[in-house]
């Protein structure tokens, strides 16, 4: 769970300092906006299924982490 909070934080402040830098820079708020989520805009259909498919395997092995951790307790607790 410390590396999603991580990186959501690293992408909130990072967009943030986007966002602050073409305001400065005098863009209106909606260009800053399309700015801020344009990497997501111009990929394509195959860098879209390599996005999710990385990000469900993640939520596998989180998945599959906290199931193999509740078998074991539970197996702990019959066996005592």
């Amino acid at each position: 769970m410390k590396i999603i909070f991580i990186t959501l934080g690293m992408l909130t402040i990072l967009m943030g300092c986007s966002l602050g830098i073409d305001l400065l820079l005098g863009f209106e708020v909606k260009t800053t906006l399309r700015n801020a989520v344009s990497p997501f805009r111009v990929m394509e259909v195959p860098e879209y299924f390599v996005f999710i498919f990385l990000i469900v395997i993640y939520l596998l092995k989180k998945l599959y982490g906290w199931t193999n951790k509740w078998i074991h307790r539970k197996l702990s607790k019959i066996m005592e």
